[in-house]
């Protein structure tokens, strides 16, 4: 659920772009090079670091030349909830599951 207090998906892009472009800095890489290594072209680089916009493959070559790749290790983990009592647990209605009817 989302609260007021989360990032939207563009302030989220733009904190991945400064942190990508801030990690190719720390490794004293031209966006040329990190491009080049990365298999993508200049201007994808660019557009990524100035607007945050680049494919998910792009950007999962570039994490992979900074040596990032570990970091999509937590995308998208998801964390069970358990109820809290078993009051909650007998109100739950079961959960469907696809293609199947009930």
């Amino acid at each position: 659920m989302l609260s007021l207090n989360d990032p939207t998906p563009k302030q989220i892009m733009q904190m991945l772009s400064q942190r990508g472009r801030q990690k190719r800095l720390e490794l004293n890489l031209t966006q040329s090079g990190l491009a080049s290594r990365a298999g993508i072209s200049l201007g994808s680089l660019k557009r990524f670091e100035q607007t945050g916009q680049i494919s998910l493959e792009s950007l999962t070559k570039i994490a992979l030349v900074l040596g990032e790749a570990n970091s999509f290790d937590k995308l998208l983990n998801t964390t069970l909830v358990l109820p809290s009592s078993l009051d909650e647990l007998i109100a739950e209605p079961p959960t469907r599951l696809r293609g199947r009817k009930q």
